[in-house]
């Protein structure tokens, strides 16, 4: 048996028996989710949550005033933050911005890896944003959420590797065990999270470059897929023109396969102010 099946059938294993150490989501994020759900949520509701964690507060209040939500007056309470953007929405913005804390090392050894997934996280919701504004079918607070947790399921593996220290130093085999294991790890997590069936395929699906979203037209996972892609452009992880070139989702959404979305000027503002949104925090 392989190292990478050897690894992946101990970890459905524990996972099975419930003794696999998963990522949990924060407390914050799971009572903003429980109010919600409740038709008759208010926005003063969602406040008092939200309230009770004074960083929070201040990132939701930065984002309600930054260029992508602003209006014309400046939010000053959490309240009207909340009354402007609308209380989905800042479900999915409160879990985004929260999450963050999963990402957080445990150890020394994996602290730059932690830190790069993360970055890369933010670059794919931000490009997930500026794709999914242009579509009719997808909420841009949902395509960015998506794209901050489509590669959750690394963070188990990095977890389980950091007992193995041939492993953490074999830089090649440990990115191989990753790319085979994230997806399938991820889906777990989210289903473990109780999200919703569209954004456990986003971790389950959107590295399948051999994906097909149905006749139905681009869904959540095609934005995803063609983000994460984008976001190798120009460097050693980007793929071929010509395996770009087959991949259903570019063409779902009517995006060339050659152009990332930071080279276009009408895109370029739009994915800076995303992309700021969860930088230095």
């Amino acid at each position: 048996m392989s190292q990478q099946n050897q690894l992946y059938n101990t970890i459905l294993t524990d996972l099975d028996k419930g003794k696999l150490v998963l990522p949990t989501l924060p407390d914050v994020a799971i009572k903003v989710r429980d109010v919600v759900s409740d038709p008759d949520a208010t926005s003063a509701q969602l406040a008092d949550i939200i309230m009770t964690d004074a960083a929070l507060s201040a990132r939701l209040l930065k984002v309600a005033n930054s260029p992508l939500y602003r209006g014309r007056i400046h939010v000053d309470s959490v309240q009207t933050a909340i009354t402007r953007l609308g209380l989905k929405m800042v479900r999915n913005l409160v879990t985004g911005l929260v999450v963050e804390q999963v990402f957080r090392p445990t150890s020394k050894k994996l602290e730059k890896r932690a830190r790069d997934l993360w970055q890369h996280s933010i670059e794919v919701s931000a490009i997930s944003q500026v794709i999914a504004s242009k579509q009719s079918n997808i909420k841009t607070d949902e395509a960015m959420l998506a794209g901050l947790i489509h590669a959750i399921g690394v963070l188990p593996i990095l977890t389980r590797a950091e007992k193995d220290p041939e492993l953490l130093d074999d830089e090649s085999r440990l990115d191989m065990l990753i790319e085979n294991l994230y997806p399938r790890i991820g889906a777990a997590i989210l289903k473990s999270w109780e999200f919703s069936p569209n954004l456990i395929t986003v971790a389950a699906e959107h590295a399948n470059l051999n994906r097909n979203s149905g006749p139905e037209g681009p869904d959540l996972c095609d934005v995803v897929q063609v983000a994460n892609l984008q976001s190798y452009f120009n460097t050693d992880k980007a793929l071929d023109p010509q395996t770009r070139h087959r991949v259903l989702a570019f063409e779902k959404l009517g995006i060339d396969t050659g152009i990332s979305v930071v080279e276009l000027d009408e895109n370029s503002a739009e994915y800076a102010e995303a992309l700021a949104m969860f930088e230095n925090f």
